[in-house]
């Protein structure tokens, strides 16, 4: 199995039109079979730690007695439950995970990918799970290449400035010493918008861990302001807002 393991991030986006703006910022993700978290040392749990609720949604209760005592629920149930929804199913084999952790209680993690391995180790699919700054979050279910790609239509009221529409590109490897992620929202086959995870592998060890909160303290409310904080910089040039799909505002989740 693979170890957990850190990424030191950098996190570009980019948008194109109708007005141009960019920004990036550093970052860090964890990376691990998501059967077995890491197990840091007590007095760095507060700042790294992981709850399956923070994730797709709880699997279905059992509502014959006769099918057994009730499903536990934890991530690795969310995970094959909504991969049993969509007619795949992965037991026997790994499903590892690249997120951000809770710090303090609080989490934002803007992309979720799961990795979603049959028992002989090959991919089977990706589950790549979308969260916005409402609080709301939607996975979409993709079948890569052989080199990460794959794509399908936006679904999830992220951005105010974006409407729900048009397609996502996606380029989701699975990481080894090198991350490398990328989404481009299509639209008329141009992308006005794109975003861009970059990072390099580092082991999992409690003086890894320190230099990652140093190098981005309480990241999830950092993250979360600066994204905030630049789309007031695109409200004040006048970008419009587009409006938030009603249907969206009754699957909020806890933060």
């Amino acid at each position: 199995m693979r170890e957990p393991a850190l990424y030191l991030t950098r996190i570009r986006h980019a948008r194109v039109e109708p007005v141009r703006h960019s920004f990036e910022y550093r970052g860090y993700s964890w990376y691990f079979d998501i059967e077995r978290p890491p197990v840091l040392p007590i007095a760095l749990r507060p700042f790294s730690y992981f709850r399956a609720a923070d994730h797709l949604a709880p699997p279905r209760a059992n509502t014959d007695a006769a099918q057994g005592p009730p499903r536990r629920d934890d991530l690795r149930a969310r995970v094959d439950d909504f991969l049993g929804e969509h007619g795949i199913d992965c037991t026997g084999g790994r499903v590892t995970a690249l997120m951000n952790a809770r710090a303090l209680g609080y989490v934002f993690d803007p992309l979720t990918v799961f990795w979603c391995h049959a028992a002989d180790g090959s991919l089977r699919c990706v589950i790549a799970e979308v969260h916005n700054t409402y609080g709301e979050r939607h996975a979409y279910l993709v079948r890569p290449d052989e080199l990460g790609r794959a794509d399908t239509d936006k679904r999830f009221y992220v951005s105010p400035f974006n409407e729900v529409d048009g397609r996502y590109q996606l380029r989701l490897p699975e990481p080894e010493d090198a991350l490398a992620l990328r989404i481009a929202l299509l639209r008329a086959d141009r992308p006005p918008f794109t975003a861009s995870v970059s990072g390099h592998r580092v082991p999992v060890t409690a003086r890894t861990v320190v230099r990652a909160h140093l190098r981005t303290p309480l990241a999830p409310l950092l993250i979360s302001a600066r994204i905030r904080k630049h789309g007031v910089a695109l409200w004040a040039r006048g970008l419009p807002i587009a409006p938030r799909p009603l249907a969206e505002s009754s699957r909020r989740t806890a933060q």
